[in-house]
């Protein structure tokens, strides 16, 4: 079954149809950058025109880099302020017609790799953390999500970690992959200290350059791997939020405002990859064991090199929204 997914980030919106059975996109992501101001009335333009795209007419699930409760977006620290305390859910759905489900950007990553990623059948305490324009939090004990981290906000060098350790942070400020790694380091430190995770995974457009910097950082415990879904986690994790809203699989409510309050298994109908042919996050059958090779505080022996870079948009600009700039990726590639 497919099910749409849409990511809003600090740079971009990407969406596309995702395959639940596969965890992955279902045909290629479209993307337009993300306007400037970026408010609530520009970005749902943008929405509008990356669903439009598909000419898709069923739920959507839509992600929001900062706190979301009861589809109402609460903080906004890289989009324009007028998203705080804007009903997003009831906006989105208005403009697009279509029943709509709003979560946690970094939850949503988060959700689609303890299912079909990296944290598939992994228990205990996860971090998924999101480097980009900000940095995203996904925290799992379990298999349980905790919504609305938001730990790019803890205090680092007395400054927000993301304004350190961002990949903005490193393209603004120009440094090297050895000087970011030393700040991503102390950041991870900063996190494990307080949480004692039993893994990392690291995400966001960065993941797949994953070689360059994951075997720079040094003493952390935690077990650190890159996504898998990469870039796509956002998406697919959107999608999943949407099918749990129609099925009802958390809440009673046709649209629960965060539908993964409920262990990932009960989330019925959307098969995991985790061996042993259970769902992620522990469910019945998945292996909650570390894997064959795994040691803590070190890197894997491969990295994915997949990836989906941007590439100008034939279509005309008069054809689309002013707000928006099309790009558009090839379809993604799965890590072996």
């Amino acid at each position: 079954m497919n099910v749409f997914g849409v990511d809003i980030g600090g740079s971009g919106i990407k969406g596309a149809p995702v395959n639940l059975e596969r965890g992955d996109l279902a045909e290629p992501r479209h993307k337009v950058l993300t306007p400037h101001p970026a408010t609530p009335e520009r970005v749902v333009e943008c929405v509008q025109e990356v669903v439009g795209h598909f000419g898709w007419s069923g739920r959507v699930g839509v992600t929001f880099p900062g706190v979301v409760t009861d589809g109402v977006t609460r903080t906004a620290a890289n989009v324009d302020k007028g998203w705080i305390d804007a009903d997003a859910r009831a906006m989105l759905g208005d403009r697009l017609g279509l029943p709509v489900t709003v979560l946690n950007d970094a939850d949503a990553a988060g959700v689609a790799e303890m299912t079909f990623g990296a944290g598939a059948g992994r228990k205990g305490t996860v971090f998924l953390l999101t480097f980009g324009t900000g940095i995203g939090s996904a925290l799992f004990r379990d298999g349980v999500l905790v919504p609305n981290t938001e730990l790019g906000h803890l205090e680092l060098d007395g400054h927000d970690a993301e304004k350190r350790a961002s990949t903005k942070a490193r393209e603004d400020e120009d440094l090297s992959w050895e000087q970011w790694a030393h700040r991503v380091r102390k950041y991870l430190a900063h996190v494990e200290m307080l949480f004692s995770p039993e893994l990392f995974i690291i995400g966001g457009g960065v993941s797949r350059k994953a070689e360059k910097f994951l075997p720079l950082i040094e003493g952390i415990r935690a077990e650190i791997v890159p996504a898998q879904l990469q870039n796509n986690a956002g998406i697919v994790g959107a999608a999943m939020a949407a099918r749990a809203g129609a099925r009802g699989s958390c809440s009673a409510a046709p649209l629960p405002p965060l539908p993964f309050r409920c262990p990932l298994p009960l989330l019925r109908g959307l098969p995991g990859r985790a061996p042993g042919g259970g769902l992620g996050g522990g469910g019945p059958g998945g292996d909650t064991r570390g894997g064959p090779g795994r040691r803590l505080g070190r890197p894997p022996a491969r990295w994915s090199a997949a990836a989906s870079s941007a590439t100008p948009c034939a279509r005309s600009r008069s054809a689309r929204p002013r707000a928006c700039r099309s790009t558009a990726s090839p379809r993604v590639r799965r890590a072996p």
